[in-house]
């Protein structure tokens, strides 16, 4: 048996979420209607993280243990003839048996892209979240800071988060002024579930000056989901690295402290 390691990039939009679910169309069960056609069995396909229903990625990772003994292009081939258009393999390798692109992962890179024009944009819909407000981009960029270290993120996760343990560290949370809006970065060690979406949320009501930047202490230090109030929309969401290296980790966080 070999191990196979593939990166995907995908949008979300048609999606239910990565994870197989009863009936629904989800980026796994595409993937695994592969993999079965091809060992003439069901093969369990494992992702590095389970992004949600409408979730973009530009680099997810998942494995899987074949039988066959094809060379990674004949793979990548394999998979991106028969994936629908919204799906693509953009690598592949062999690894140790003992690799897992889940438990390995050191840290994740999360950007969340926000347009403002007045009018939505028919073109940008699915791919940004439209917000034609006024934000004050001074003070969002001073909240998100805020974020960064360590912290029980109890407030900034659903409540229907099933892990009991809900510290993690973010090394960087910023936003950065583009030409059509903002995008607001963060990389951590771990998400939790509607993690980052609830904080992209709680940013933009600072710029609305529906709170004010002192509150992210506030909130983090209640541990009560109700206080961080509503999620940001799906849309806008894309899993942009999976980090296996902290060489590779420092360098992202380091070029995007540049920035």
């Amino acid at each position: 048996m070999e191990r196979i390691l593939m990166s995907l990039q995908y949008n979300g939009a048609a999606y239910q979420g990565f994870q197989i679910q009863h009936d629904l169309k989800t980026v796994q069960r595409e993937l695994e209607r592969i993999t079965q056609r091809m060992h003439q069995q069901f093969v369990r396909i494992h992702p590095a993280s389970r992004t949600d229903k409408g979730v973009h990625a530009l680099e997810q990772f998942i494995h899987f243990d074949s039988h066959l003994t094809l060379p990674e292009d004949k793979w990548m081939h394999a998979f991106n003839s028969a994936l629908p258009n919204d799906i693509v393999v953009t690598r592949v390798n062999k690894v140790d048996d003992q690799f897992h692109c889940r438990y390995d992962t050191i840290g994740k890179m999360y950007r969340y892209r926000v347009y403002t024009n007045p009018l939505r944009d028919p073109l940008k819909v699915n791919l940004m979240t439209h917000m034609p407000y006024d934000l004050n981009i001074t003070d969002m960029q001073k909240a998100a800071r805020l974020f960064e270290g360590t912290h029980d993120f109890t407030s900034f996760c659903s409540a229907k988060t099933e892990i009991d343990r809900k510290v993690r560290t973010i090394y960087l949370s910023k936003v950065i002024e583009t030409t059509y809006g903002f995008d607001f970065v963060i990389v951590g060690d771990g998400f939790l579930y509607n993690m980052v979406r609830i904080i992209v949320n709680f940013l933009t009501d600072i710029a609305q000056g529906f709170r004010e930047v002192d509150d992210v202490h506030k909130v983090i230090e209640a541990r009560d989901r109700t206080k961080a109030h509503k999620t940001a929309p799906s849309e806008g969401l894309y899993l942009e690295r999976t980090f296996y290296s902290e060489d590779e980790l420092k360098h992202c966080v380091a070029e995007l402290n540049t920035l």
